[in-house]
């Protein structure tokens, strides 16, 4: 129980008696010692819900962070730890690096655990509540209230009232009940969706955005969060709207009219959508009590009217066509009598669709509810139960009771039994209503009546009372929705200038500046009062909602994502895939136009976000998928063979931290980006690691994303160079996405340099040549290394060495962070000639050796780039005077044959003379310091002497490489008189050989680069083709 014994004596106390009872946790942190210090009470953090200064009282919950069997550190597994999604709930579990500190360490800890407990409670939502005077506990709503009576409210709509009788007059029965069942699978499949995606995991407020940003990421849940908080407004009015013309009617009725038809809609809605926005700004428990209100009068409603169909009808009903439950009747409306241009079941079906858009209402409110993983999906489930049982039993009762047409007349009654000549159902019943039938004038009955449940009704303006509750709690219900999604994608910082309405107030964190900004789009849209073009945009907003999440259903489904855990199992991943089709289909089919401008709104906000890349990371199913399909793809290219035609230059680039080295990254980037892979490797050494930055390697990577380099960034530890270097060979990639060439900066203070940091060197690109890479050494005229312009220096792998007569030893004037990224240059992006217009500069390439073509096929790719695609290649070889045309046409030919469409070819017959003895003795001097002389071989082996000290430099061997040194020096005068313009060089990098000094071959390096204003690239593959001209 977080306690322990010495070694001497003494066995802990029995626990302490814990108590559990629901309610949010405090944290404290109590620790005791005995007098006699044989015994030592380690901190037992206790977590309790009652207030931290006041006693505990009997039954509240108190529980004691037990120490597991391992370690009174290690601790059993607690709640807490894993609200790391809680943004200030902090964890208490110990790190790996406590667990490991020696038993003695540990003797002496009085707290190892408590610098990460929070002492503050903690509510649902993540907040800590201040200490202090208690405050009163936020409203939460359970099921009931909170989703099942809100979903059915909106469902309950205006449609069941004013357009069902309708719709049940054209499409008859059969085919109402089908459009009903139709609209419930898209809505049940996409209740089921949500209810996975609700239970997969703590949901907060936000509603529909939250669900789909968290599922498929900001650039899809972005643009929805807009859309989807404007459609809600707009409903909003589209339902004030209705009130208000259906008061407008009901003032005709008794002769009032305040201005005329139009105005008084508008008067009447701006009245309204202000006392909704009052009740809305008193609350989330007044709202709540308004729409329990609303939800009583239409069960009174309801009543009302399945009592007036059991009434005997009176003489004015029968006037207007209702009869009561009649067989014939029923039967009459079994099939459809499609009436107008409209009357086609699409159109039926695009009428009534509407009404099932309120399943989210329950969801958008998520952050109000108490536990919203078991209300929305069983709230939502049963409230689309419910009202599609309500839905059939209207349509079907009132198909029962009242005949299609009827004049309203109470003369059209028949005088005896005499038929003849009469037309319609009616006449059965002593009613002829022939008259308006033939000239089509009824304005009565199913057919022709939007208030025919008024008609049946036992009361009739309990009926109108229904149809104010009912477009009055559904424009209450997208009044409050749109304000709370539109909060949540305001805090995402997704979208500029936003944040304004972002804060909430009170206990309740209301958006009160959302609730302004929805009633201002509500008010304006009011005034408009033509809202038929808005409302078919409205449909499709929520069909676009409801696809987009049915498709996040079906994608975390079917990533394989072990995040993926939904406590709800009652969905299938094809019912999510069906739902989002359907979704779509029903889009195009209902409106198409607005189905095409839904899309155009939701593409460019999509842009937006997809350009700018905000900063938020919420494991969505996206990137689950992107691992997925990045795993299948290495898996299947592992089976393929290599093949030279897809051969790619993967480059493996010893870097270090790749922003003191933007030209190296800059230069490897412009051949292998969106063609091939390319590794940053940063070798550390230990001294460095120490340190090192902990987020040294997240700013690198930042830095490279700002720089739009497409590379991995591997930090190694290594003693040294080549140690680092040769592991990174031989482990770096990912099965054939593997690093086939390595791509070092030319040591440029190598004379200054320690012998044994030459070596070092030199043996890298030994392992490079014995791993079978290809390798490319890069000089720039001012060097590569930018450290000096900052306050860091390079890490001790790649940084310049001491010099000899300083001893190795290092400033500490100098010492700070290796590895250390400061904001300045992560800003501060150093521009380097690889990324500046080349425009009609050379790219000369010495092509002296054949190494299978990598030294043609850089140049060529470096060519397909924007910024050197018109910079023309220059390709020369070597050749004696009396072959020199002859052999230029063979090259001309071959190149011509590899497509690589090079054409100025120049053959060198002079690369075999003598070098000028001005540069010659450069060279000498070059290599003097490292030379040994015979005067000073003494008695010392020479066998014994290249092991010790393999970077000398006999005369012997001096002698023995003359010639070929020679030729280095030669080859660089050439480069220097043809080359001095060119924007790149390329020349064939010579292999070294296995009993040549380092320092020698440091010296030939030097000497065939030196002395040249633009970037000079040393280029060798590993003597395989990497070109072809087959097409096999």
């Amino acid at each position: 129980m977080g306690q322990r014994t010495s070694k001497r004596d003494g066995f802990p106390p029995p626990p302490p008696r814990v108590h559990f009872e629901e309610g949010p946790p405090q944290y404290s942190v109590a620790s005791s010692q005995q007098p006699n210090g044989n015994l030592q009470t380690l901190p037992t953090i206790v977590v309790s819900d009652g207030d931290p200064g006041a006693s505990e009282p009997q039954g509240s919950r108190v529980e004691l962070r037990r120490s597991s069997l391992y370690s009174t550190l290690d601790l059993v597994p607690q709640l807490e730890h894993y609200g790391g999604a809680l943004p200030n709930l902090k964890r208490t579990r110990p790190s790996l690096e406590a667990l490991r500190r020696s038993f003695d360490e540990l003797e002496g800890t009085e707290t190892p655990i408590d610098s990460g407990v929070s002492s503050l409670p903690y509510t649902e939502s993540g907040n800590e509540i201040s200490q202090g005077p208690q405050e009163k506990a936020p409203v939460r709503f359970g099921w009931v209230t909170g989703v099942m009576i809100r979903c059915m409210l909106n469902i309950w709509g205006v449609i069941l009232f004013l357009r069902l009788s309708l719709i049940t007059s054209q499409a008859g029965i059969l085919l109402t009940c089908l459009i009903i069942l139709m609209s419930v699978t898209v809505t049940s499949v996409t209740a089921l969706s949500i209810s996975a995606i609700a239970t997969n995991g703590k949901v907060i407020s936000g509603g529909a955005y939250f669900m789909i940003s968290r599922s498929l990421g900001p650039e899809i849940g972005g643009p929805i969060g807009v859309v989807f908080s404007f459609a809600n407004a707009l409903a909003c009015a589209l339902n004030t709207v209705g009130f208000a013309e259906v008061v407008r009617d009901l003032l005709l009725e008794f002769g009032v009219i305040m201005v005329d038809a139009t105005n008084d809609v508008r008067i009447v809605g701006v009245i309204t959508v202000t006392f909704l926005l009052c009740i809305s700004l008193a609350g989330m428990e007044w709202e709540s009590k308004a729409q329990i209100f609303f939800f009583l009068v239409l069960l009174v409603s309801f009543a009302n009217y399945l009592v007036g169909t059991i009434i005997p009808p009176s003489p004015e009903k029968k006037a207007v066509g209702i009869y009561g439950y009649r067989s014939d009747i029923f039967i009459s409306n079994l099939k459809p009598d499609w009436r107008g241009p409209e009357g086609n079941f699409f159109q039926m079906f695009a009428i009534f669709f509407p009404s099932a858009i309120g399943i989210l209402s329950g969801a958008n409110i998520s952050g109000d509810l108490k536990d919203p993983a078991t209300a929305i999906p069983k709230g939502t489930i049963w409230a689309i139960i419910l009202t599609t049982i309500s839905y059939l039993i209207i349509s079907i009762t009132v198909a029962a009771c009242v005949v299609r047409d009827a004049s309203g007349n109470i003369t059209d009654i028949l005088t005896g039994n005499i038929t003849e000549g009469c037309v319609g159902l009616a006449c059965n019943y002593g009613w002829n209503f022939t008259k308006c039938i033939d000239s089509q004038s009824c304005e009565y009955g199913l057919a022709n009546s939007s208030k025919v449940l008024g008609q049946i009704s036992g009361y009739y303006y309990l009926i109108t009372a229904g149809v104010f509750a009912a477009s009055l709690s559904s424009a209450l219900g997208f009044l409050v929705s749109a304000p709370k999604v539109f909060q949540c994608l305001c805090r995402d910082n997704i979208y500029p200038y936003i944040g304004f309405f972002a804060k909430g107030y009170g206990k309740n964190d209301e958006p009160l500046r959302a609730y302004l900004l929805c009633y201002l789009i509500s008010v304006a849209f009011i005034l408009i009062a033509e809202l038929n073009t808005i409302a078919a945009l409205i449909s499709n907003f929520f069909l676009c909602s409801y696809s987009l999440i049915n498709f996040s259903c079906f994608h975390a489904s079917i990533t394989n994502s072990p995040g993926w855990r939904p406590s709800f199992h009652y969905y299938s991943k094809w019912t999510a895939l069906f739902g989002a089709v359907i979704s779509v289909v029903l889009m195009f089919l209902f409106t198409w136009w607005a189905a095409l401008a839904t899309f155009c709104i939701i593409f460019f906000l999509f842009g937006y976000v997809n350009y700018n890349k905000p900063k938020v990371n919420w494991g969505s199913s996206v990137q689950a998928g992107t691992y997925n399909m990045a795993l299948s793809s290495s898996m299947s290219l592992s089976g393929v063979k290599d093949h030279v035609k897809n051969f790619r230059p993967q480059c493996l680039v010893l870097t270090g931290p790749p922003n003191q080295r933007p030209a190296l990254v800059d230069f490897v980037g412009s051949f292998t980006k969106n063609i091939s892979l390319m590794i940053c490797g940063d070798i550390i050494t230990e001294l460095d690691m120490q340190t090192r930055s902990p987020d040294a390697t997240d700013l690198l990577v930042k830095w490279m994303n700002k720089r739009k380099v497409r590379s991995f960034y591997i930090p190694f530890t290594a003693d040294s160079l080549r140690v680092g270097a040769r592991h990174l060979l031989q482990a770096s990639g990912l099965g054939k996405m593997k690093p086939n060439t390595l791509v070092l900066g030319f040591k440029t203070n190598w004379r200054d340099s320690t012998p044994e940091s030459i070596e070092d060197y030199i043996n890298t690109i030994y392992d490079t040549f014995d791993s079978n890479y290809c390798l490319c050494i890069l000089r720039m005229m001012d060097g590569l290394d930018i450290s000096d312009q900052f306050d860091f220096e390079v890490n001790r792998g790649f940084e310049p060495d001491e010099s000899v007569e300083n001893g190795g030893q290092q400033s500490t004037e100098k010492e700070s962070d290796a590895d250390e990224v400061s904001d300045k240059d992560e800003s501060d992006q150093i521009t380097t000639v690889f990324q500046n217009d080349q425009r009609k500069k050379t790219i000369d390439v010495y092509w002296i050796a054949d190494d299978g073509g990598l030294t043609l096929l850089v140049p060529y790719l470096l060519t397909r780039r924007k910024r050197w695609h018109h910079s023309k290649v220059r390709v020369f070889i070597i050749g004696d005077e009396q072959n020199m045309e002859e052999g230029r046409k063979e090259m001309i030919a071959l190149l011509k044959q590899f497509r690589l469409d090079f054409n100025d070819v120049t053959v060198m017959t002079d690369s075999e003379r003598r070098p000028t003895a001005k540069n010659l003795s450069r060279f000498v001097d070059s290599v003097a310091p490292f030379r040994v002389y015979d005067e000073q071989q003494d008695s010392v082996p020479s066998q014994e002497r290249r092991q010790n000290t393999p970077w000398k430099i006999s005369d012997k061997v001096f002698e023995a490489f003359k010639q070929k040194s020679e030729r280095k020096v030669r080859l660089n005068e050439i480069i220097r008189r043809n080359s001095q313009h060119a924007a790149l060089v390329l020349v064939s990098l010579p292999v070294p050989h296995s009993d040549c000094p380092s320092a020698l071959y440091m010296a030939w390096l030097d000497s065939l680069t030196c002395g040249l204003h633009c970037p000079v690239v040393l280029i060798r593959g590993n003597q395989q083709n990497v070109l072809t001209f087959y097409c096999q």
